[in-house]
């Protein structure tokens, strides 16, 4: 089993910049890669990238290129997104997810994550 907690959100205006954390506990050494995503009310869960845990490679969904980036601390087992220049858009629940099927792959949807945190709100206003 592995838990994850992500921490880090809030309410923030558009064009602020925040940086959430999920920290990552318990059998964690079969992960493969770990992803963020996001889910606005009424929509479905969104990818928004992910970090192979031994390589440190990154994918960043061409919808938030350019403003999350995506990195990890493997000796604290915690992977962070870094997101600037927000907007209201952003706003949603943001979900991290490991991954301890699938080798040498990011995958970019929910159903190829075994683990799941508990989310935390991100809120942006215009």
């Amino acid at each position: 089993q592995v838990q994850l907690v992500e921490t880090g959100g809030g309410l923030v205006q558009a064009g602020d910049s925040l940086r959430l954390s999920c920290a990552a506990s318990g059998r964690t050494f079969n992960t493969n890669a770990m992803g963020w995503f996001r889910q606005a009310p009424g929509k479905e869960r969104e990818f928004l990238g992910g970090i192979s845990w031994s390589l440190g490679t990154t994918y960043i969904a061409d919808s938030v290129k350019g403003r999350f980036t995506i990195s990890r601390d493997n000796a604290k087992n915690t992977m962070y997104l870094q997101m600037i220049s927000l907007k209201p858009e952003d706003t949603g629940v943001y979900y991290c997810a490991a991954d301890q099927v699938h080798t040498g792959v990011i995958v970019d949807t929910p159903r190829g994550y075994d683990y799941w945190g508990q989310g935390t709100q991100v809120t942006v206003s215009s």
